[in-house]
């Protein structure tokens, strides 16, 4: 069992959402919003801190993830975004938590199936595969698809490490011999 916290981070509400994996099964947790209170960004930024050491205390995550900045046209909201993500990523490594990063691209399409997946279907399909009785907010749901996200790279990695002694045969190279069972030329 590996719980995962996942993190939608921005410098105004920064959503949360823990999962835990066993096997191929995953399960909600919880999830939520730190909301910050109108201020200065140094303000905010220990908001996000401050609340996201709570989260983290509380749930006891083992693995951590966080989606990256995505500079569409705005620089400067990027680099308050980015000053967002470095005070959550500062809470997960202060826990002593790696940290894996996901662009929104691969999360929508770890989620939905495509890298241009709307906020909506992504909400949709977080309801579904979490089981939920209601559909969280955009920023939790977002959170919770990057668990979810991390939560399938990681099983793929775990797949690619197992060792291969030697190639599978191909189709051509098996006969089925006079007992019934397949076996190789």
């Amino acid at each position: 069992m590996t719980r995962i916290i996942g993190i939608d981070p921005g410098s105004r509400v920064t959503g949360y959402g823990i999962v835990e994996i066993t096997g191929t099964r995953s399960r909600w947790i919880a999830h939520g919003r730190i909301a910050c209170a109108a201020g200065p960004l140094p303000r905010r930024l220990l908001q996000i801190l401050q609340q996201l050491d709570a989260v983290i205390r509380e749930h006891q995550p083992h693995e951590a993830a966080i989606e990256e900045v995505f500079v569409k046209n705005n620089v400067a909201t990027a680099l308050v975004l980015g000053q967002a993500r470095g005070a959550a990523i500062c809470a997960l490594a202060a826990a002593g938590l790696e940290v894996a990063e996901y662009a929104p691209a691969s999360i929508k399409s770890a989620i939905v199936g495509s890298g241009r997946a709307e906020k909506a279907q992504v909400q949709h399909m977080i309801k579904v595969l979490l089981n939920l009785n209601e559909t969280p907010p955009t920023d939790a749901a977002d959170a919770l698809a990057v668990a979810l996200c991390h939560a399938h790279q990681r099983g793929a990695a775990s797949l690619k490490t197992v060792p291969r002694t030697r190639s599978a045969p191909s189709w051509r190279q098996m006969q089925v011999d006079a007992n019934g069972k397949l076996v190789k030329r």
